[in-house]
């Protein structure tokens, strides 16, 4: 029984309008689905991912203008990870960035890795990183974005922990994933490297160890929370009772409709998720037509007008070129 990887990281973002400006015209990404969050539909939940979004390819957000600002600390998923193909993919991105005004750290070296750090406009610290040809994301064929420079899906995504022991024990000891490396940061902090499954990009957690650090506190600009992959329900079931068995507050089974989630913390604080990949985001939607209009699952479709009179209209906004 193994994790396949990434299935997708959730957000938060307090101005929709912007957040979906951005992540298609900018980055290139495509909505997928426009829903709600299910535990509390006053609240936008967005998908952007690839042609399909496919999992593994899924950056999505609570829409919670009231949350107010993420504080940085532990406790926090402090970076998303996103794969691009190669370093000539990062060198446009340079300039694409520079010419959208997107403030970025320049191309880095950490060890033998590539990366671009940037920050989406409400501060969200997103990582674009050589995928070196492993990812197998399909390029949204609309897309403002060439697809020699198209993010392929998520690479991983970095923890901010206070100690590193039990949070190790539960990636190796019950989630199957083993060491894989490490490398320092531009700050000169230690970052471990762990992969599960097939390994390398799309299948890694970073752990930085900073027990300097305050507890931090995740809202705009912040992550709520990072999903792994299972292939099944079979699997999925076995997830759970596995959890269960090493004294972890996991949630029951929850059906999401476009996937089936279970939930439980690390021992550092952090929110994780393990879905299925399916049934997927086609199943109440043409492909042609993902993400243009309002979608509810069947258990919330007798509350739409209700729902849709509490949702503030997502406008255009135009991302164009300062250059």
């Amino acid at each position: 029984m193994q994790l396949g990887g990434l299935h997708h990281l959730t957000a938060i973002t307090g101005n929709a309008s912007q957040n979906v400006a951005f992540y298609t015209q900018v980055l290139g990404m495509r909505m997928v689905k426009k829903t709600v969050n299910q535990d509390d539909v006053s609240a936008y939940h967005l998908f952007y991912g690839d042609e399909v979004g496919h999992a593994g390819t899924e950056l999505t957000f609570f829409d919670w203008p009231h949350a107010g600002s993420s504080r940085p600390g532990t406790g926090l998923i402090s970076a998303i990870m996103l794969g691009v193909r190669g370093r000539a993919a990062l060198e446009q991105w340079v300039q694409r960035l520079d010419a959208f005004g997107i403030e970025h750290d320049g191309i880095a070296m950490r060890g033998t890795r590539a990366v671009l750090a940037l920050r989406d406009p409400e501060g969200q610290r997103l990582e674009l990183l050589d995928d070196e040809g492993k990812l197998a994301g399909v390029p949204w064929q609309k897309s403002p974005v060439p697809p020699e420079m198209a993010l392929r899906g998520l690479y991983g995504v970095r923890f901010t922990i206070k100690q590193l022991e039990r949070t190790e024990r539960l990636l190796t000891e019950v989630l199957n994933f083993r060491r894989a490396g490490s490398y320092q940061l531009e700050q000169g902090h230690e970052v471990l490297t762990f992969e599960v499954g097939p390994g390398g990009p799309g299948a890694e957690v970073h752990l930085e160890v900073r027990p300097d650090l305050p507890f931090g506190h995740a809202a705009i600009g912040g992550v709520h929370h990072v999903a792994f992959r299972t292939p099944n329900d079979e699997e999925h079931q076995q997830w759970r009772a596995r959890l269960a068995d090493v004294g972890s507050n996991v949630t029951p089974v929850i059906d999401r409709f476009y996937f089936h989630s279970i939930y439980f913390r690390e021992p550092g604080g952090i929110l994780c998720e393990i879905a299925t990949d399916g049934p997927g985001f086609a199943t109440d939607e043409d492909v042609a037509t993902l993400g243009e209009s309002l979608a509810l699952p069947p258990f919330l479709e007798s509350r739409r007008r209700e729902i849709e009179a509490n949702l503030q209209p997502i406008t255009p906004i135009d991302f164009s070129p300062r250059t």
